[in-house]
């Protein structure tokens, strides 16, 4: 194993874990704001312990994000120095700014969990809405950071360094809001199935069970609305793929040949040999018209591109058919859970076929949010920013990553289990202590 593939290896690795914890640290806090204004106008006792439920399961998330983040960091300087050498002055802003944001969320997040009787109840409403408004901030500064990797602006290269360097064209490159946006509601989306697969389980077993019912009456419409919008920010975001990176995009949809009118591909395996996609199926124009509305728009081929600046396109058009495929199930159910809601007289659906399909789109999200990121970083090889460093270039020297990598994986291993644990004495205290039936 080569020191590229061992550090590649161990930052996806890391990548993967934490992202888990990013965006429950974005969404939860949602859910459990929504709880929170849900028993002040109603009074029902129900909601404040579901706010303060899902608040005890945000702290453990948080506090393991919080573990997987600062080891992240550590891995930047200690797998990439050249690229911290060459980037740091330009995405300095934005990581600075994700820390104040995240120190915030930590005290906003204490105030929330131990502050109910101590605060007034408005200053503790706005402690919580605080902790979604900074959870989420830190997401989007980090994104930033992403999105400039992907489309560099913001300073000029003299010596084989920046120069002139303006930080907040850095921050707003021309991915960035679309970037961020994508990534914002799919925080909320993955994270609000897996909620509401937690509490359709649960009712599957005690169908009566009111904090549940509770529970799924404010997570199943923010999984839903999120599934019916993500395609629309999908959407714009693969426009600017198009323009901007148009070999990520190719490498997307397996296209190999520069083409007008191109089609749009379902699954289909890239022949990266015989550079051809076999097996697809294929919608004439699509393509194009999803990459500029127009249906002779010329998309570029693969071949257009030398291969050694080719990303590996197996990979990244498997993770994004995997990606689509994810979101158009979770939009088609969530259609579904609109027409058993009109036809159930606009109350939750009780129907137990609905709640076991709920459970197994439970998983869906965080499936795609994971395929999103494989898209996004291995979309954009051999850059680790797009058309100025190689990755190669930016890999550290030091040999010793192979042990650096199993040392890691065996933290994350160790990590995981804690939450699993945790989680599960969490769900199973709901059932336990609870027994509104």
């Amino acid at each position: 194993m080569t020191n590229l593939l061992a550090a590649r290896l161990q930052m996806a690795g890391s990548l993967g874990f934490h992202i888990i914890f990013a965006v429950v640290g974005m969404a939860m806090p949602l859910l459990m704001v929504l709880a929170e204004m849900r028993w002040r106008k109603t009074g029902d006792p129900l909601y404040r312990e579901l706010a303060q439920r899902w608040a005890k399961g945000t702290a453990i998330l948080f506090a393991v994000g919080a573990v997987s983040g600062t080891v992240l960091s550590f891995e930047l300087g200690l797998l990439w120095p050249n690229f911290m050498a060459f980037a740091g002055p330009v995405i300095g802003l934005p990581f600075a700014l994700e820390g104040f944001a995240f120190f915030l969320e930590a005290i906003f997040l204490g105030i929330y969990l131990y502050g109910w009787e101590k605060v007034s109840a408005r200053m503790h409403l706005f402690a919580g809405v605080m902790v979604a408004v900074t959870g989420t901030l830190s997401g989007v500064f980090v994104t930033t950071v992403n999105a400039w990797m992907n489309t560099p602006r913001g300073f000029e290269v003299v010596d084989g360094m920046p120069v002139n360097i303006e930080p907040l064209v850095a921050m707003t490159s021309p991915a960035a809001l679309t970037q961020c946006t994508h990534v914002v509601i799919s925080a909320w989306q993955s994270v609000s199935w897996a909620v509401v697969a937690i509490h359709a389980f649960i009712l599957l077993r005690r169908p009566t069970h009111h904090f549940h019912r509770r529970a799924l009456s404010i997570a199943l419409p923010v999984a839903v609305i999120t599934a019916l919008i993500q395609p629309l920010a999908g959407d714009f975001s693969a426009k600017m793929v198009a323009k901007y990176e148009p070999v990520k995009l190719a490498a997307m949809e397996g296209q190999w040949e520069t083409e007008k009118g191109a089609p749009l591909r379902i699954g289909g395996w890239p022949d990266e040999e015989n550079e051809v996609t076999r097996y697809s199926i294929e919608i004439p124009k699509l393509l194009s018209i999803l990459a500029s509305f127009d249906p002779d728009y010329e998309v570029k081929g693969l071949k257009e591109f030398p291969k050694e600046d080719r990303p590996p396109v197996a990979i990244t058009h498997i993770a994004f058919q995997i990606m689509v495929g994810a979101g158009m199930i979770m939009a088609f159910v969530g259609l579904l859970v609109i027409t058993r809601w009109w036809r159930a007289g606009r109350k939750l659906p009780r129907d137990r076929w609905l709640l076991r399909l709920l459970v197994w789109c439970g998983p869906l999200g965080m499936i795609a949010m994971e395929a999103g990121w494989v898209v996004t970083e291995v979309g954009r090889q051999p850059w680790v920013i797009h058309g100025i460093m190689r990755t190669s270039e930016a890999v550290t020297p030091f040999e010793g990553v192979r042990f650096t990598l199993v040392l890691f994986l065996v933290i994350y291993a160790a990590l995981a289990y804690t939450v699993v644990q945790l989680l599960r004495r969490q769900v199973f205290a709901s059932l336990k202590e609870t027994s509104h039936d």
